[in-house]
């Protein structure tokens, strides 16, 4: 069962699918959220113009490293908006991850998953083409 998990193909579609994206700064590390003024953002945050996002656009977290290199994937439930939300870690360090993941997760209304990237391939992914 884990290599349906968290396979390299994937992976190699989020990279494509965030390289051909614009990406737009919406909250400096540091500010603070306009409804919450108690939460702070822990790191850069963005989004991917042209997107299929809960708002204007699909979530970035950018960390303090490479801005080519995806960390990984968080999953948000809101139960209060009634949404589901995919947002993107690029560059993160483990301890950026572990920040992202306590803003996210401060409220009893929203909680978080997180999906680091894998690098396996599955033998059922590979194609004859």
């Amino acid at each position: 069962m884990a290599e349906y998990e968290n396979n390299a193909y994937f992976w190699q579609k989020l990279d494509t699918f965030y390289f051909s994206g614009e990406y737009e700064v919406k909250h400096k590390k540091g500010d603070h959220h306009s409804e919450y003024p108690n939460l702070v953002y822990p790191v850069e945050v963005g989004c991917l113009e042209e997107t299929n996002g809960e708002h204007e656009g699909v979530n970035v977290y950018r960390g303090s490293g490479s801005m080519y290199s995806i960390t990984g994937l968080v999953i948000a439930v809101d139960i209060l908006g009634k949404t589901l939300d995919v947002k993107m870690l690029v560059g993160c360090s483990e301890e950026e991850v572990e920040e992202i993941l306590r803003f996210l997760n401060q409220t009893d209304y929203q909680k978080t998953v997180l999906i680091r990237k894998g690098a396996t391939i599955p033998g059922w992914s590979i194609s004859d083409n």
